[in-house]
């Protein structure tokens, strides 16, 4: 059988006449940088020459140094249930974000004719950002966190070099987390005809799903009168598995409807993606031309059933991240974001919570990849302020542009599975806020009628009174585990979305004696016990949302605080210097995993086997005392040995929650040697083994990278894991020895992070204590291929050395 729309589409394509069509242009080098007023800093002829020289993205506050002073708030944090105030010094992380700082790029646009349409895309510039080019303002923005764009046709210059100027300023109490400063996502610059394709005017949706068919709708918003649009359906491999041609326009869109037999249905376990490519014409004069990636899924919220990807129910297994990359702060960077995603993946994680923010593009891109499912959030504040400089400056002018952005710009990604227009926002009381919730979710079903919309809730009994829980399309809890049941009998949905959970604190390889539950517990050191059995006042243990995922079919699943460690928010010793960072994540702040991490991979990674023992095995000083031994495991049972002695028989039981999900062995006392533990299948036959040893002194340093092999882009990075070991291999678990590191070839020393929450170290100095035996070493490729070599010394030390290759 003929398909005559590819007939009709090799005939049109046979008679096109090849016109220049859109040229994007990212630009990445050749900026300048200076953190000061400078208020003749966007004219044309402005002496620039002692700039600093930087690429973007660039987070000039990542730099520090960490300084107690910076954003110091006399506050009490309402959402802690806070009623006294008290300073806080590292709640943004204690590093230089505050202040105004200007950005100078020049640029000339070869393929630019006069006549054409030039827009410059931001997808994100903290913050306030007033854009200028060639001398005239051309725009400006206020959220830090949102993509927007202008048309800067009237600005540009053609055949010319063009001076392009950018000012950001960033406010004290303006944050409640680190929030990174400068322009800190892509920039572009993007030439096409008058006749074309709108910004972000591609919206896929695929509203037909069987095994033998599915229906792909894609609206086109274009400029251009007698035009016609021409889609081609591509499949993974390339082949074009749809064709479809229009002439129709419906006001300035056009709509199509292609079927691709046999789809590919996307997942997180099977991410499959198809290339809508879009071209516009004029005559037989191609004018613009659009891919777009997209899956082909189905998603469903029902009372009782819960959430269905495909046809199929299944829980959110999703943890919360903020837009910090650790020692990279703000700045994005995707084989950062790609490492993070991995570790997730290991763990068995299937989704993620941006929060409180809107996603990098880089971020949507590697979810649709790799197959996690996404919730897509807003904003932290909407009118009512929770920091004195919030986005509530901002909401009434700004809220539904920001909110068409991000749907405009995002809505393609197959990973986006909801929406969320705020986080535990003070507008949760009154009527007002009623108002504002419906404002803000009517203004996502208007731009995205196919996704739903939640917020994060944590004063649920105020919003059961109020109606604004009851709205939702989906309620969010946020926390509150003891009002689940009241909130599910409350809430007309029939479902409930844990949309932040847990909020254990830890520090990684730190144990505390004795070992009990413990809220807001603090110590000298001001660490928390990797035993995580330590929450705050408002949170609770992960076992306690094990129990509402397992036993209660209409709570949806679940997102973690956090998936990682973060700059800022130092809970519980966010009133104690020098706390700097974050206690919350299940890896930490340089993204090795912590306790917690096998914890949540004993119940979500089913596919693969977990048997982790802690704590280490090295206490000079507790011999013959109560030392706990905690196994996470996806076996039901298993038997511990300490020097070959059993400590007996340990089996998951439904008595506490942590009896359920752990298995413990509460009164070992301490010897040096050997702990080992014998896991048991269901047949009660010894299935696997792992063993913790006493190490001896610190001897060698041994290097382990994520990736060998980099691309000599000037940004890829390997991740370097940097631990001590004893002379017979044991990692050293209380290590903190000084090290240094030096890079040679073709490649840079860009970063080091221990994960200690109070390390004052800066991350880009070549130097840094180790914290619990390991640190993490980032290798930064340059544009040249070739070898790379890095080694790590420290007194007393054998020297670690790795090769890496940088290729294209």
């Amino acid at each position: 059988m003929i398909n005559r729309s590819l007939v009709f589409l090799l005939l049109l394509v046979s008679q096109v006449s090849w016109a220049q069509v859109r040229v994007v242009t990212e630009l990445t080098d050749n900026w300048k940088f200076k953190k000061g007023k400078n208020e003749q800093a966007y004219k044309v002829n402005f002496n620039d020459k002692g700039w600093q020289k930087v690429t973007v993205p660039h987070d000039w506050a990542i730099y520090g140094p960490f300084d107690k002073e910076v954003d110091k708030q006399v506050v009490a944090i309402e959402q802690n249930g806070e009623k006294v105030p008290s300073e806080k010094t590292g709640r943004t992380g204690a590093l230089p974000y505050i202040g105004e700082a200007w950005y100078r790029n020049e640029f000339t646009l070869p393929n630019y004719k006069k006549g054409q349409k030039v827009l410059i895309v931001f997808e994100g510039a903290m913050s306030e950002p007033k854009v200028f080019l060639n001398g005239q303002k051309v725009g400006e923005w206020a959220y830090g966190y949102s993509y927007f764009y202008f048309d800067i046709t009237n600005q540009v210059q053609e055949g010319k070099q063009n001076t392009l100027a950018v000012h950001l300023s960033n406010q004290g109490q303006s944050s409640r987390w680190y929030p990174g400063a400068g322009l800190y996502r892509k920039v572009q610059v993007i030439v096409k005809n008058p006749e074309s394709i709108d910004q972000w005017g591609t919206f896929v949706t695929t509203p037909y799903i069987s095994a033998d068919l599915a229906k792909v709708n894609v609206k086109t918003k274009v400029a251009g009168k007698n035009v016609r649009m021409v889609t081609q359906v591509l499949d993974a491999k390339g082949n074009t598995v749809a064709t479809d041609s229009i002439g129709k326009l419906f006001g300035n869109q056009f709509e199509q409807n292609l079927a691709v037999a046999n789809p590919q249905l996307w997942s997180p376990e099977t991410p499959y993606l198809y290339t809508a490519v879009t071209k516009l014409f004029a005559g037989n004069v191609l004018k613009d031309e659009v891919t777009t990636r997209f899956g082909i899924r189905e998603i469903s919220y029902k009372p009782t059933v819960g959430f269905s990807l495909n046809g199929k129910v299944r829980k959110f297994k999703g943890v919360c991240l903020h837009h910090d990359l650790g020692p990279l702060g703000a700045a994005v960077n995707k084989a950062a974001l790609r490492r993070q995603l991995q570790i997730l993946k290991d763990m068995g994680c299937d989704a993620i919570r941006s929060s409180h923010n809107m996603p990098s593009i880089e971020q949507l891109e590697l979810a649709d990849e790799m197959g996690f499912m996404f919730l897509a959030e807003s904003f932290d504040e909407w009118a009512k302020p929770k920091v004195k400089n919030g986005y509530n400056r901002f909401f009434e002018e700004y809220a539904e542009k920001d909110i068409v952005n991000l749907v405009h710009a995002t809505r393609n990604h197959p990973s986006i599975v909801m929406w969320s227009s705020g986080n535990e926002v003070p507008d949760q009381w009154g009527a007002e806020g009623v108002k504002r919730a419906k404002l803000l979710q009517d203004i996502f079903h208007r731009e995205d009628p196919t996704r739903p919309v939640t917020v994060g809730m944590d004063q649920v009994k105020a919003t059961m009174a109020s109606g604004f829980g009851a709205l939702l399309d989906i309620p969010g809890l946020n926390y509150r585990v003891h009002l689940y049941e009241e909130a599910y009998k409350a809430f007309p949905q029939g479902f409930i979305l844990g949309s932040e959970t847990a909020s254990t604190v830890s520090s990684r390889g730190i144990y505390k004696f004795p070992v009990e539950k413990a809220v807001e517990k603090q110590y000298p050191d001001f660490q928390s016990s990797s035993y995580d059995l330590e929450y705050c006042s408002w949170s609770n243990l992960p076992d306690d949302d094990f129990v509402l995922q397992d036993d209660k079919p209409w709570v949806i699943g679940e997102f973690v605080w956090t998936g990682f460690d973060y700059l800022g928010e130092p809970t519980p010793y966010d009133d104690k210097w020098p706390s700097r960072s974050s206690y919350f994540g299940i890896n930490d702040l340089a993204g090795l995993p912590k306790d917690r991490f096998y914890l949540y991979r004993s119940r979500w990674n089913i596919k693969e086997e977990t048997l982790h023992i802690l704590p280490h095995w090295n206490w000079e000083g507790r011999e013959g005392q109560t030392t706990p031994v905690f196994v996470y495991t996806n076996y039901d049972s298993a038997e511990l040995f300490v020097n070959g002695k059993s400590m007996g028989i340990q089996k998951k039981h439904a008595g506490t929650p942590q009896n359920r999900y752990r298995l413990m062995w509460m009164d070992v006392k301490y010897e040096p040697g050997t702990v080992k533990v014998v896991a048991f299948g269901k047949d009660g036959k010894p299935v696997a083994e792992r063993e913790v040893k006493t190490a001896g002194k610190p001897h060698k340093i041994v290097l382990q990278p994520d990736r060998t092999e980099i691309s000599a882009d000037g940004k890829d990075l390997s991740f370097v894991t940097v631990s001590v070991v004893d002379k017979d291999g044991n990692l050293c678990p209380t290590a903190t020895n000084q090290l240094s590191f030096n890079v040679k070839g073709k490649g840079n020393y860009r970063a080091a992070c221990n994960g200690d929450p109070t390390s004052l170290e800066q991350f880009h100095l070549p130097t840094m204590k180790l914290f619990s035996g390991k640190l993490v070493v980032l290798v930064q490729s340059t544009d040249q291929v070739g070898d790379i070599e890095l080694s790590v010394k420290g007194k007393g030390l054998q020297t670690g050395q790795v090769k890496l290759k940088a290729t294209r």
